[in-house]
């Protein structure tokens, strides 16, 4: 098995060069670069990652904590920061808090102890532990798709966490746009199927459709909007509820793929056609949404576009601690199907926000 002394021997250049290329610490020109890479793989050299870490105090790993990876949305952020990761010379560690507080503490605490260089979180409903740890610990961490605030001000000083890097999907505008696109065909009694409470994604949702009703000049109505916890069983429930009001909702906006599942399933057990019986839009598109009959009319999320900004902002955190934290929102797309009740679309998505 080729050493760094043969790759040095190879390349005609020191072993301490070597190091320098393969660990970034220090400046090497383009040339002798190239000459150290090539040597490297003429002979098939593989680097001792052990070793390098005892060195650069570095794994080069990323701890990347998501829910529900089962869900295709979250499938694709994790593809984003996949890539990104790859491209930069990043392995991840993936791991799974079920949404659950106590559970996601304890990921936390696992990937740090694995002395992962930085984490990417999608943060629970109720993620003021973990938050804090990150921040006595100071470990590098952007928050993806939910945005988190800093522990409360009573916390104690050593519990108080710097602001983090963040990035997500704009949700207020393109929840409107759903609402008043579902208005603008008629409906005047529009239900909403809102996400488990406490996630920023569902209490922007929430305003989203609030706006939407307040720009149609509709009135908000507590009981048009029922929690389906961002799952498909409980929507389905939610959704029932809304079918047995005394004057049921005409239109649906579901707050995420899953969601919108339960929702359909919900109608068909009632014998209800969408758009025939409800007019039905979704927040999330998904891979299958073009297949269902009829089309369904959703809110694309940029989600591997979500991923790979969260790989960038990491690093970035990485090369400069000290430097703002920054939140980055990221378009959606409209996808204009049939499932609201329009006729068939020509393939077009529409980006932008909705004032």
């Amino acid at each position: 098995m080729a050493t760094m002394v043969d790759v040095a021997r190879s390349a005609g250049v020191s072993v301490a060069t070597v190091s320098h290329v393969l660990n970034d610490t220090r400046p090497v020109l383009p040339d002798t670069r190239q000459a150290v890479l090539s040597a490297i793989e003429e002979l098939g050299y593989i680097p001792n990652t052990l070793a390098r870490s005892l060195v650069t105090s570095r794994t080069r790993s990323i701890g990347l904590a998501v829910s529900a990876i089962s869900n295709p949305y979250f499938t694709e952020i994790l593809q984003g920061v996949e890539a990104g990761a790859l491209e930069h010379g990043y392995s991840l560690l993936i791991a799974d808090p079920h949404d659950d507080p106590e559970h996601e503490l304890k990921v936390g605490r696992l990937l740090h102890e694995r002395r992962v260089d930085g984490m990417i979180v999608a943060p629970s409903a109720d993620p003021d532990a973990l938050v804090a740890y990150l921040g006595r610990h100071s470990v590098p961490t952007v928050f993806l798709d939910r945005v988190v605030e800093a522990p409360a001000d009573d916390a104690s000083p050593s519990d108080q966490a710097d602001p983090f890097d963040q990035v997500c999907a704009e949700n207020i505008g393109p929840t409107a746009q759903l609402v008043t696109h579902l208005a603008g065909l008629g409906h005047r009694r529009i239900g909403l199927v809102a996400g488990l409470p406490g996630l920023s994604t569902t209490g922007e949702r929430i305003a989203g459709y609030r706006h939407g009703l307040a720009a149609a000049g509709l009135p908000y109505d507590e009981r048009l909007l029922a929690h389906g916890d961002s799952e498909s069983a409980a929507a389905e429930r939610a959704t029932a509820a809304l079918l047995s009001l005394a004057v049921p909702p005409t239109a649906l906006v579901t707050a995420n793929n899953a969601m919108t599942i339960g929702a359909l399933r919900a109608l068909r057990e009632r014998g209800l056609s969408v758009p025939g019986d409800l007019a039905l839009c979704c927040f999330d598109d998904f891979a299958w949404a073009d297949l269902f009959e009829p089309r369904l009319t959703a809110i694309a999320q940029p989600s591997r576009e979500i991923g790979a900004e969260a790989v960038r902002l990491l690093l970035d955190r990485l090369a400069a601690p000290d430097r703002p934290a920054r939140v980055l929102r990221l378009p959606c797309a409209f996808v204009h199907r049939t499932s609201c009740g329009c006729p068939d679309q020509p393939k077009k998505h529409t980006k932008g926000n909705v004032s």
